[in-house]
């Protein structure tokens, strides 16, 4: 888990029971609890409604992990926005609110 001032990156390892909106919703509401709780910022803490999931191979791990590792280095290049959009174009996503 890496984090920079407008989004986190966390890799985890889903076993067949556990869902990806449920181990998100456990994340979020619990990291939330805990910030608020401890009134580690001046305002209210509450994520944002939207996330991004990717599956990777297990081949990818050590590649993945050296990316989220090295986030403040890698958005000095590119910024947050800048690699979300090229992500969604390059792969195809259909950004869904709700």
């Amino acid at each position: 888990m890496n984090c920079v001032n407008d989004h986190i990156h966390i890799l985890i390892s889903l076993n067949s029971e556990q869902s990806i909106s449920k181990v998100t919703q456990l994340i979020k509401g619990e990291s939330s609890h805990w910030i608020n709780k401890n009134n580690l910022i001046p305002n209210k803490f509450e994520w944002q409604n939207e996330y991004i999931s990717v599956s990777i191979g297990h081949s990818q791990v050590n590649r993945v992990r050296d990316y989220i590792k090295n986030q403040e280095e890698h958005h000095r290049k590119k910024t947050y926005q800048e690699e979300y959009d090229k992500f969604i174009e390059k792969y195809g996503f259909e950004i869904i609110r709700k």
